[in-house]
């Protein structure tokens, strides 16, 4: 019973030994430097196979730590559908996200996931300074399209998914955290396994042709634990101590992240026009605000 318990503590007292935008600062790196890496392997196991291989590792990293089938059986119905919808929106984003990075610049995919964000945000809290986020940042995904990539209108369907079920990874995601730095990872270890048995018979038909190339093996765990443990287990440590406001403001911080990691790990340069839309997509994230919402009197101390 001990030991079951000490994993939980461990994750509470890093959650408040580091500062919560520290958190964020690995989460951001790491959640565009996992499907970077992945870009590399699409031609070695196919863009699903990739996918799959980054929920099942960790699917597998989390189960022995987590022990969803502990958390899905004790959990009430309203938490149950929470981990469904959750696993739901991981399998179809991180599905999605990839196949749109295999037709589009990481740059454009990745200001695309904030125009949803933004504009959530105006729907629960309407006022001008979210209008002009929006619109800054619509403007600056126009600016990255271009007409150059207008032409691939299957790519820009896949990024568009993606960017509403990135809106609800971080809707669901908050609520996960709600029970605390323990029990927000615990669900996430849950909603990863169902997230795993959700893209099973899809994803693995193309990842089993990997298994006879130890290498390749080893780089989809890679991949994995770089896109799926590290930033998600981070995301938690922060959304359990940040309220969705600051949360929501960090986020501006990605665009940039994401421009970066792609130039170096893929070679994908951006011009002075690309500069230019993520830029705009940056001030829009930055001065947006999203709807107050309230934060238990715990967590309010702890961020005080």
């Amino acid at each position: 019973m001990s030991s079951e318990v000490a994993i939980p503590n461990g994750l509470n007292r890093a959650a408040e030994a580091v500062p919560p935008h520290a958190w964020f600062g690995v989460s951001a790196i790491f959640h565009y430097l996992g499907p970077s890496f992945a870009v590399l392997l699409f031609p070695v196991v196919g863009v699903v196979g990739v996918a799959w291989f980054r929920i099942a590792t960790a699917a597998l990293v989390f189960a022995p730590i987590t022990k969803p089938w502990r958390t899905i059986r004790e959990a009430d119905a309203k938490t149950r559908w929470l981990l469904i919808g959750l696993g739901v929106c991981l399998a179809v984003m991180n599905t999605s996200f990839y196949l749109a990075l295999d037709k589009l610049p990481m740059s454009l995919v990745a200001a695309m996931e904030f125009v949803g964000t933004i504009g959530v945000a105006l729907w629960g809290l309407r006022t001008k300074r979210n209008v002009v986020a929006l619109v800054l940042a619509v403007i600056g995904v126009f600016v990255l399209i271009d007409v150059k990539w207008s032409s691939d209108p299957l790519g820009l369907f896949w990024a568009t998914l993606n960017a509403a079920l990135f809106v609800g990874y971080i809707i669901l995601g908050h609520k996960a955290s709600e029970g605390g730095a323990s029990g927000g990872v615990e669900r996430l270890g849950a909603a990863m396994a169902i997230a795993l048995l959700i893209l099973m018979p899809i994803g693995f038909m193309e990842a089993v042709r990997a298994f006879g190339m130890p290498l390749v093996v080893l780089a989809g765990i890679g991949v994995g634990v770089c896109s799926s443990v590290i930033p998600y287990v981070c995301d938690q440590l922060a959304m359990s101590r940040l309220p969705r406001a600051s949360f929501a403001l960090l986020l501006a911080l990605l665009p940039a992240t994401a421009t970066i990691i792609a130039a170096i790990v893929l070679a994908q340069i951006p011009t002075l026009q690309d500069l230019l839309g993520i830029a705009l997509v940056m001030i829009g994230i930055a001065i947006h605000r999203p709807a107050p919402t309230p934060i238990p009197a715990a967590q309010n101390e702890a961020v005080a």
